[in-house]
């Protein structure tokens, strides 16, 4: 099922049979829906904006704890997802929350407070625990608040036909599903950002629901054969049965089309696979012919920066500013 489509009308049927497919195989379709009941359970005033905690119910007594980070001033904003990646304590990181040391010390390896550098820019911005992670750690792993219960999720989640990767995509669209409710935030400009796991959740979210409009993926973008079939003992939550046999990561990105979607890439990453960034353009050019397709070239950037895996911003905060603040967003086709 790789992208080969050679006009707008294929590209139409290409992303629907796909969309499907990729529902199909990481159990999205087996999710079960729920109200969201919302509860604001916490607001704390910090430096410049304001930080709620909120659950909400994404599956029958499955909650999703989440912080979002409102600005001080202004009375609608502009709504940013930030997913976390891994070795952030889930949602802490992004949330710039330093009372642990270790939170503090994988912020500044990683430049992991992306979430409170958004909203300092005037976004809101929803800060969420994904499954296996934080405050949704399983056992054996909550030992250590930097570690995640991924392998043991997806141990009992492929025997139901269900996958991590869905799991969290679904948790997500829940997540959009409750910030449409809030008056506070115009979900006509939703945007998604994050790094590494956080970079998979905002893949998969975006190229699996239109609702968003802009995204950020950062030190998550290469061919899977080099990044994930040869580096083979990355964290299981990458691992979805079957995907290699239908198709690579440039074309599910090929799927955000003609949405803005910035990429960002450190040099020095060594997840990009053996052929570093070569692994990673293969893929960028696949989602290049998709936006070329539908003659917006312009909505995708790729941004090398030099330096290990880390969230870098220089660009993509300006990048979701553009099209999420300063105009309107793009249409989707």
């Amino acid at each position: 099922m790789a992208f080969d489509a050679a006009s707008a009308a294929e590209l139409q049927r290409w992303r629907r049979a796909l969309v499907r497919k990729l529902k199909s195989l990481t159990g999205y379709d087996t999710m079960v829906p729920t109200p969201l009941r919302p509860k604001i359970t916490e607001q704390i005033r910090c430096d410049g904006y304001v930080r709620q905690r909120v659950e909400i119910q994404t599956e029958p007594h499955v909650r999703m704890p989440l912080y979002v980070l409102l600005p001080e001033s202004g009375q609608r904003f502009a709504p940013v997802i930030a997913p976390h990646g891994h070795a952030s304590g889930g949602k802490l990181a992004v949330a710039g929350i330093r009372t642990r040391r270790a939170i503090a010390k994988t912020i500044r390896e990683h430049n992991y407070d992306y979430g409170v550098q958004l909203v300092r820019e005037g976004f809101a911005v929803f800060c969420p625990d994904a499954r296996g992670f934080g405050e949704r750690q399983e056992f054996p792993s909550n030992v250590d608040i930097l570690n995640s219960s991924c392998q043991w999720i997806n141990h009992m989640a492929y025997p139901l036909g269900q996958t991590v990767t869905g799991m969290w995509t679904w948790d997500l669209h829940r997540l959009i599903d409750y910030i449409e409710t809030r008056p506070d935030c115009d979900a006509k400009r939703l945007g998604c950002a994050g790094l590494s796991g956080g970079g998979l959740q905002t893949l998969w979210a975006t190229a699996l629901d239109r609702r968003i409009r802009c995204a950020v993926i950062s030190g998550y973008f290469y061919g899977y054969k080099q990044s994930l079939l040869e580096q083979y003992t990355n964290c299981s939550c990458n691992f979805v049965p079957n995907l290699y046999e239908h198709v690579d990561m440039g074309d599910i990105g090929a799927l955000i089309a003609p949405r803005p979607l910035m990429i960002e890439t450190g040099d020095e990453d060594n997840l990009n696979g053996r052929d570093n960034l070569r692994n990673v353009k293969s893929q960028v050019r696949i989602t290049r012919r998709a936006y070329r397709l539908c003659d917006a070239t312009g909505a995708l950037k790729h941004r090398v920066f030099h330096g290990p895996h880390r969230w870098h911003g220089v660009e993509a905060i300006p990048w979701l500013k553009r099209w999420l603040q300063q105009r309107a967003a793009s249409p989707s086709r």
